[in-house]
């Protein structure tokens, strides 16, 4: 999406609502993001104008109406410019599911502001005039450094119990501190969020050790007592050893010094080389295959090496090495070694080592096989499992050195070589 694109094109709904006799404005997180100096990711419209007369102005082909019972009515843009989601100004019903109100009703602006989650995200903007209309203190929260709840904090986080695990994503992100009475609701109800879907916890911690503040984010969730509810295998608390606590701290220390972090790579570090608990983290919160198999090869990668000394790797056979080195996920061990190190926790001498390592030619790292099966049944070996075994002991001497020609490998498989 090109972000020149998608400002001009949710301008552009906002002038059209609004020449159409409609009181409208951006809403929410873009407008924090404008009064940072931040580019917004997306942008959320909230107008007078109901679902039929929002696809009345911009037409049904140009619209979806799959939130149109909650007031929302997506505008397709241009090419490049994304799309917008318009919400009629709303007050939501009674929540039933800890989600989703049981109805809405149409109101006013100032009305709309006061059922969003947080203050910086309760703001609005004439994107036309650049008028600000602060209905709930958002401004001001915003030059103090404060994630606040709307209104009372308990019954926000009623609501919808994923804005718990929201507000700590806000404040580590932005660096911001939660206030008093929004933490202290989230560590009296944060039992709640083990409700949530796991899809949607798994979105939240996406996003929370992918971004800046990710250290403090994992530090805010084991502070809170939400990181038990989501993490519960790794996570500090009871039932655990008595050592978690610094574990989590150390293991989010590391996080936070990483260069490309995601999640599989951050619930290895996190788990400590236990692969039982991050293969159970995994399946708890429905991770894709690729997430868990990635997650479950770096535990067991880091399991390996992450106390090895550069002396130590250097005198490992190239046999050993060359497993880590040409794995699809052999950057991230490399991250994860470097994080360790800056974390205080690992060689750093090793850690540059296991990286230049990956920068030699891929034919140097993995070179073709001497023999391949199909070599060997037509040397006269029978076909059979006992194949595979007998490839890998030949691969592996090839690879340390042992043997460097077809015809000694050979030799191995007919038992009249070396090894």
């Amino acid at each position: 999406m090109d972000p020149a694109a998608a400002r001009t094109f949710a301008r552009e709904v906002v002038a059209r609502l609004r020449a159409a006799g409609h009181m409208t404005y951006w809403a929410g997180g873009c407008v924090r993001d404008e009064i940072l100096g931040r580019i917004p990711a997306d942008y959320d419209v909230a107008t007078a104008a109901r679902p039929e007369a929002v696809r009345a102005v911009f037409g049904r082909r140009r619209t979806l109406a799959v939130g149109a019972s909650f007031g929302v009515i997506t505008v397709l843009g241009p090419p490049g410019a994304g799309q917008v989601e318009v919400a009629t100004f709303r007050s939501d019903g009674a929540y039933t599911d800890g989600r989703h109100p049981a109805g809405v009703t149409f109101c006013s602006a100032e009305e709309d502001a006061q059922r969003r989650d947080f203050t910086i995200n309760g703001l609005f903007l004439d994107p036309i005039s650049g008028e600000i209309h602060d209905f709930v203190g958002g401004r001001a929260d915003l030059e103090a450094g404060i994630v606040r709840a709307i209104g009372n904090p308990a019954i926000r986080f009623a609501e919808d119990h994923l804005r718990m695990l929201r507000g700590v994503r806000f404040a580590a992100f932005f660096g911001y501190v939660l206030d008093l009475p929004t933490r202290s609701a989230i560590e009296r109800m944060a039992h709640l969020v083990a409700g949530v879907s796991p899809e949607r916890i798994a979105a939240e911690l996406r996003s929370m050790v992918s971004r800046s503040g990710r250290r403090t984010a994992l530090e805010l969730l084991a502070d809170t007592g939400l990181a038990r509810e989501v993490l519960p295998e790794v996570a500090p608390g009871p039932g655990r050893s008595a050592d978690s606590r610094p574990a989590w701290t150390a293991a989010a220390r590391v996080v936070g010094a990483l260069d490309e972090p995601d999640l599989p790579l951050a619930l290895a570090l996190l788990a400590g080389g236990d692969a039982r608990a991050v293969e159970a983290v995994a399946a708890r919160l429905r991770l894709s295959t690729r997430e868990t198999r990635k997650a479950a090869w770096l535990c067991g990668a880091l399991s390996d090496v992450a106390t090895a000394s550069l002396a130590d790797l250097r005198g490992w056979p190239w046999s050993r090495l060359q497993r880590l080195a040409v794995h699809e996920h052999a950057a991230a061990l490399a991250d994860a070694l470097r994080g360790r190190a800056v974390g205080g926790g690992g060689d750093a001498e090793a850690a540059r080592w296991f990286t230049s390592l990956l920068a030699r030619p891929r034919v140097e790292l993995d070179p073709p096989p001497l023999v391949t099966g199909g070599d060997l049944i037509a040397a006269g070996l029978p076909e059979g499992p006992h194949l595979g075994a007998l490839l890998a002991r030949i691969r592996t001497l090839q690879l340390d050195g042992a043997i460097r020609s077809q015809s000694e490998a050979l030799a191995i498989a007919r038992g009249d070589g070396p090894g």
